[in-house]
């Protein structure tokens, strides 16, 4: 699967150690369909939203919904010890075999 870093915050657990908490959700785009309005005033709404689409380009854009997938706890010891140095916006695939979870950056 594919992820992306959502978020990083500094934190502190129950012994007052620091550490991350890192969110990684998988991306997905809503599919877009068309559909047919029944009334003449559902076809003028339709219209008019396309209309503003081609107005403001942002009403246009394809919506992303962002799904979370995995949020990690790790003091600053576990982190060093994963080995891997999360950056926000970073896209991972994530890989999941043999009771191990494998983390690889795409570049």
């Amino acid at each position: 699967m594919r992820v992306i870093v959502q978020r990083i915050e500094s934190m502190k657990d129950a012994s007052g150690n620091l550490g991350k908490r890192i969110e990684l959700v998988e991306e997905s785009v809503i599919p877009s369909f068309a559909i047919r309005p029944q009334s003449e005033e559902a076809r003028m709404v339709q219209d008019m939203v396309k209309a503003l689409q081609q107005q403001i380009p942002i009403f246009g854009a394809r919506m992303q919904f962002y799904q979370p997938k995995i949020i990690l706890f790790l003091t600053e010891e576990e982190y060093e010890q994963l080995g891997v140095k999360f950056d926000v916006n970073q896209v991972y695939d994530v890989v999941l075999s043999d009771q191990a979870i494998k983390f690889r950056k795409v570049t």
